[in-house]
């Protein structure tokens, strides 16, 4: 499961970061809602914890685009602003639930369940192709039915692959879309990236191959005697 905080509290972010990852959610973490907006156009997540005192865009003006957007995710509201009058505009604006600071990080662990329970209920998630199965909301790859562990982001270049099948998925666009979360994502990175799924990959019946000045392509191999 992809979870995007949106916390501008430097420490509070990055300590909600690594408490949800630690509870294998695979997590990002924004300080803005001008660059949640830009990520939340380029990539997909299952979940949203949101500030709503954020700089710039605040977190009711990111969930009310959301919203207009037509993007369905579960947003949970996480601010300090605890009066009744917030909380019906958080939830009229869109929230699927409201907690406010301070918090029990078991409370919050809860309530992220809930929330994914309640998503995982209605995604569409599975996308296959050859032997490999790729989990979207739990962000799980299988091959032929066995579990392969990738990092978050070799998940992330894979899924692009998985989304378009024996087509061609830029370097740029790979890197448009990463760089969102990963401000230092560079050409190089997804050389790198391509590599290592290169070699995860190998004989499973699929490969990605060069489309040299384009960029890369997900197919299925033909078997050898």
């Amino acid at each position: 499961m992809k979870v995007l905080v949106i916390e501008d509290d430097a420490t509070l972010g990055r300590a909600l970061q690594e408490f949800l990852s630690n509870h294998d959610y695979a997590t990002d973490w924004l300080a803005d809602g001008e660059r949640a907006l830009s990520a939340l156009k380029n990539y997909t997540y299952d979940l949203i914890v949101l500030d709503l005192n954020l700089p710039g865009v605040d977190g009711l003006e990111v969930l009310r685009t959301l919203r207009a957007d037509g993007n369905p995710v579960p947003v949970l509201i996480l601010t300090a602003r605890d009066n009744l009058a917030d909380r019906v505009a958080g939830l009229d604006a869109g929230a699927d639930d409201y907690l406010t600071k301070p918090f029990e990080l078991a409370e919050l662990a809860a309530r992220v369940r809930a929330l994914a329970r309640r998503h995982n209920g209605n995604a569409q998630s599975l996308i296959e192709f050859g032997s490999l199965t790729f989990d979207g909301v739990h962000r799980e790859l299988r091959v032929a039915g066995q579990r392969l562990a990738l990092s978050v982001r070799e998940l992330s270049v894979l899924e692009m692959l998985l989304l378009r099948p024996e087509k061609i998925v830029t370097k740029q666009q790979i890197v448009q879309k990463l760089s969102v979360i990963d401000a230092d994502f560079s050409e190089n990175a997804v050389e790198v990236y391509i590599y290592r799924l290169r070699k995860r990959l190998e004989g499973v019946g699929v490969a990605i191959q060069t489309v040299r000045g384009f960029g890369y392509s997900l197919e299925l191999k033909e078997a050898t005697s």
